[in-house]
């Protein structure tokens, strides 16, 4: 595989839509935090993401609305505008068993902070991760659309977060993020393992 060090907008509009192709649970309770926060502790690393409505008044912020984590096959969207930051969901985020991949993480966490204090363990930013892979794109649409080629639509970005109840769209939006930032580092973890991969050539980076 030849790794491009860059897309284009033009060329990453052209390619196929990527989403979630797994089970999607929205956890609107404590109750079901818990549950999910059990499931997930079998697994060995997990996407994360996080939403937030977006502001359109200046100095007018909102928290965090919600938390995606997915695995390869189920992603559990907590709404945190409904049930806070609870302990299963710290100890899930401090957890030094379960690694957190995700893009941007810094962000996520100090946004999470506002809800409650933690301190998390285990996290991989991907993109960090990808720098000895040539990649020198920074967005998660372009990272996947590099080694997948597949777009990751940002229909839903700005759309409420806080809504009353998630539309579908929002929904695949949603879990397709966090799924995809899992996906991402297996694929990367599969070409370090093989060694079948080349970076492009620097001065044709595309």
């Amino acid at each position: 595989m030849i790794i491009k060090r860059t897309i284009d907008k033009e060329a990453l509009k052209d390619l196929p839509k990527a989403s979630f192709p797994g089970k999607i649970h929205v956890v609107q309770t404590p109750q079901e935090a818990e549950r999910a926060v059990t499931f997930l502790r079998q697994c060995s690393m997990v996407g994360i993401d996080s939403e937030t409505r977006p502001s359109f008044s200046k100095g007018k912020p909102h928290k965090v609305a919600l938390l995606q984590v997915s695995s390869e096959d189920h992603c559990f969207l907590f709404r945190l505008n409904l049930t806070g930051l609870t302990l299963p969901i710290i100890n899930l985020l401090e957890s030094p068993n379960i690694t957190k991949i995700g893009l941007s993480l810094k962000d996520d966490l100090m946004m999470l902070h506002k809800r409650a204090p933690f301190e998390a363990h285990a996290c991989i930013e991907l993109q960090e991760y990808v720098r000895p892979f040539g990649i020198e794109d920074k967005s998660l649409q372009k990272i996947y659309g590099i080694l997948f080629g597949e777009k990751i639509s940002k229909a839903q970005r700005l759309t409420n977060w806080e809504a009353d109840t998630l539309t579908e769209p929002q929904k695949l939006y949603a879990a397709t993020d966090a799924w995809a930032c899992l996906n991402i580092y297996n694929r990367l973890q599969e070409l370090k393992r093989t060694g079948d991969f080349e970076i492009a050539d620097k001065d044709n980076p595309n």
